[in-house]
């Protein structure tokens, strides 16, 4: 038997029983492999580990004193690979990094997570805020939050929702304007632009039909959702707001939406995470709490 660990395992398991027979059924072997185990190590170490007779088997001194330090030994290695106590004690442990657009990041995903990190003190939530797509591999993420499609074979991805885009201003700004009829009427009303912070340019807004309206002269300018919304608010300008910053607006009447019946449809929201396996537990862990969360 050539795997010394396994041999010392085997002799182990001799030392407990009252003959090899007893070990190899224990062992679920045949007695020929504790015997050819026994061997092994005799011949390799130079002394008899048992005295044979007809009533059984008993260790020898040197046997004895080989069992206490292969024992030791043994229980090292075990608990290097011991599954149940790693899980209970440090599988979680270490960062998980995970992006995701302002409007998840910024306060939802700390909230959401937060009982979950609490219960494991070694896990870290390293959360990077970006409206830009991020560059998985070269900033090692963990796992993504997206709006929109998703069509990258690299990722496991997860629906987890929908989110829908709306036409808004403030009442005031309404006042003074009237509710625009028509998608082309807008073009000649105070409008909001939000940048995308890649291209440097105002994303345009987006209608049914994949009809598209680009913000050519805008009253106010950011390259925040947040700020965007403010402004509105403020009366500044319509811009076309996320669903979960807008509703709870215009629930309150603080927004009113216009051009419902141009509305694209919803975007999907998908958490995703890379293809590449072995998944560790910490990152499986944030994935499926970031899945339930979300939805």
């Amino acid at each position: 038997m050539s795997n010394r660990l396994e041999a010392l395992r085997v002799f182990c398991a001799a030392a407990d029983a009252a003959n090899f027979r007893d070990a190899a059924a224990r062992l679920s072997v045949s007695p020929q492999v504790v015997t050819r185990a026994v061997r092994e190590l005799e011949d390799e170490l130079g002394e008899p580990l048992f005295h044979r007779s007809t009533r059984g088997v008993q260790l020898t001194d040197f046997g004895r004193q080989l069992s206490e330090r292969a024992r030791t030994a043994l229980s090292g290695v075990d608990e290097l690979f011991h599954r149940t106590d790693r899980r209970a004690l440090s599988q979680h442990e270490g960062t998980v990094r995970v992006t995701a657009p302002g409007i998840f990041g910024r306060q939802l995903i700390p909230q959401a997570l937060a009982p979950m990190l609490a219960a494991h003190p070694g896990l870290v939530l390293d959360l990077r805020v970006s409206e830009s797509h991020a560059d998985v591999v070269g900033e090692q993420i963990d796992i993504g939050v997206r709006v929109g499609p998703l069509r990258d074979a690299r990722f496991v991805a997860r629906p987890v929702g929908r989110m829908a885009l709306h036409v808004v201003a403030a009442p005031s700004l309404i006042a003074r304007t009237g509710v625009p009829k028509k998608i082309e009427a807008l073009a000649s009303l105070p409008l909001t632009a939000l940048i995308d912070r890649k291209s440097g340019r105002p994303w345009p807004m987006m209608f049914r039909k994949e009809h598209q309206l680009a913000v050519t002269s805008p009253a106010f300018v950011t390259d925040d959702f947040d700020t965007e919304c403010a402004a509105v608010l403020a009366g500044l300008g319509f811009a076309q707001l996320i669903g979960s910053l807008a509703e709870p607006w215009i629930e309150r009447g603080a927004l009113v939406s216009v051009l419902e019946a141009e509305a694209p449809e919803p975007w999907p929201i998908y958490v995703y995470r890379s293809q590449r396996a072995p998944v560790p537990a910490r990152v499986r862990l944030v994935y499926d709490e970031l899945i339930r969360v979300l939805r």
